[in-house]
């Protein structure tokens, strides 16, 4: 005898409610019924700056990284030391790139090292000392008209320095104008009295040396160096 199977239970289901069924409804309608979202902004954001569209952002970066490129390429320079080009390269970005305003900032610092580099220092001499040396290195390159005009501009300024007098004395028997040399030597010797010593053994006033004017101012110089001979040979040993 067969078995007789039972109904399977039933499960017992809820149906929505009224409300519930009414709610996803509009929720649904909502949906199909709002308009798509602007991607485009309102022209004043939260910061107060004006907010960039979407057009216009890809256009102004390529020229933002061009203005920072040749920035960096005028820091480069600098940093070589070649100021003349960093000072074009960093100028270039003020006048090509004139709406980078942060970065003018910055390229006018450098711009002013670069500037101040460039200047080449003064190389006139300026003190006594300095204008006696360029005098010298004139007269042993052998450029007696230019020593001649800076010693002459010295005893202008300081009539009673001994050394300009002797070097005007070298510079005038060096341009064979013996009779000019001599009271510069005179004078030098009154001034300080061991300039007769340096013009004894002065090989630069050779020519002069058969002057009796030369000879009557370096005689005693002569004596002196023969005086401390005799000194040295007469001391107790």
């Amino acid at each position: 005898m067969a078995k007789q199977r039972r109904p399977a239970p039933r499960v017992a289901t809820r149906k929505p409610s009224r409300l519930a069924s009414r709610r996803t409804t509009r929720r649904r309608a909502a949906k199909r019924e709002a308009p798509p979202r602007r991607l485009a902004s309102r022209p004043g954001g939260p910061s107060g700056r004006p907010a960039e569209s979407v057009a216009t952002a890809p256009a102004s970066r390529p020229a933002h990284l061009d203005a920072v490129a040749l920035y960096e390429q005028g820091l480069q320079a600098l940093q070589q030391h070649d100021y003349a080009r960093a000072a074009d390269l960093l100028r270039s970005v003020l006048e090509r790139y004139p709406e980078e305003k942060e970065l003018h900032e910055r390229v006018r610092l450098y711009l002013n090292v670069c500037e101040r580099q460039a200047v080449p220092p003064d190389a006139t001499p300026q003190t006594l000392e300095e204008r006696v040396y360029a005098a010298t290195l004139a007269i042993n390159a052998g450029h007696y008209d230019r020593g001649l005009a800076l010693l002459d501009a010295l005893r202008e300024d300081a009539p009673d320095n001994d050394h300009v007098h002797y070097m005007l004395a070298v510079v005038h028997v060096l341009r064979g104008e013996i009779g000019k040399a001599i009271p510069h030597l005179q004078r030098a010797v009154e001034l300080n009295a061991e300039n007769r010593l340096l013009a004894f053994q002065d090989a630069d006033l050779d020519a002069a040396r058969q002057d009796p004017m030369f000879r009557s101012v370096v005689e005693a110089a002569s004596q002196v160096r023969r005086d401390r001979r005799a000194a040295r040979g007469r001391a107790p040993r």
